[in-house]
């Protein structure tokens, strides 16, 4: 299993060709409270780079990018009733959604962990 992040904020867990999608920690902080999530629905077609979900939080409310490409095979229907989840466990518990990878090469096109953190120190 391999994490890929995004400059938008977004992770990708990746385990074959399922890839568990979410946001990162650092832009959970940014948002504050977590209040809301919409979601993609099941069987939907999502893209690298495009608008995948909504998350709104007291302050603000921000897209969701896809990572990659892909079919969105399960959401997590545990936002809809506790969207703090996202503030509690940004990396874990609060995911938003799984795919079915359409093209594995554009993982190369995201940032590993430590990229991920090196991009973060660029940001403060």
């Amino acid at each position: 299993m391999s994490v890929h992040f995004t400059r938008e904020h977004e992770w990708i867990s990746v385990d074959g060709m399922v890839g568990t999608i979410g946001i990162t920690d650092y832009a959970q902080k940014q948002l504050g409270d977590v209040v809301f999530v919409e979601l993609p629905e099941i069987g939907a077609s999502v893209r690298q780079g495009e608008q995948a979900g909504v998350v709104e939080s007291v302050k603000a409310a921000s897209e969701v990018y896809a990572p990659a490409s892909g079919i969105v095979t399960e959401v997590n229907e545990g936002l809809a009733d506790s969207p703090g989840l996202v503030n509690e466990d940004a990396g874990g518990a609060g995911w938003f959604f799984k795919i079915t990878i359409a093209d594995p090469a554009e993982l190369a096109a995201l940032l590993d962990g430590k990229s991920y953190q090196d991009y973060l120190g660029t940001l403060e």
